[in-house]
């Protein structure tokens, strides 16, 4: 699927069963919880924190940076961002930007 079929889909499935979008604020909220959720699980994943229960897996992570993307989808299509046009917009920024900054980078190449 591709991000803009995403999109569409999202805006469906929030139609259909979420009835409306929740506030731009609201969904901001939204998207800051579910991406502490990514860094707990990261932190016990790949860091030095303990699982207070069962351990969890990769396919959590999976899901919760699916959950990441689902709000980001929601907030952007309220707010009427194309996307696929943005993120391609920002790659462009970042190829002029950064096309030997990282090369250049005695940190990156030790």
């Amino acid at each position: 699927m591709t991000l803009q079929e995403y999109q569409a889909q999202v805006d469906r499935w929030v139609k259909q069963y979420g009835v409306r979008y929740f506030s731009e604020l609201t969904n901001l909220a939204i998207l800051v919880e579910e991406v502490g959720e990514v860094a707990r699980l990261m932190a016990r994943l790949y860091g030095e924190q303990s699982f207070k229960g069962a351990p969890r897996d990769s396919g959590d992570l999976a899901d919760e940076l699916a959950d990441v993307m689902f709000v980001l989808v929601c907030i952007a299509n309220q707010t009427g961002v194309d996307l696929p046009a943005a993120l391609q917009r920002n790659l462009d920024k970042k190829t002029q930007r950064d096309h030997r900054r990282h090369w250049d980078n005695p940190k990156l190449t030790e």
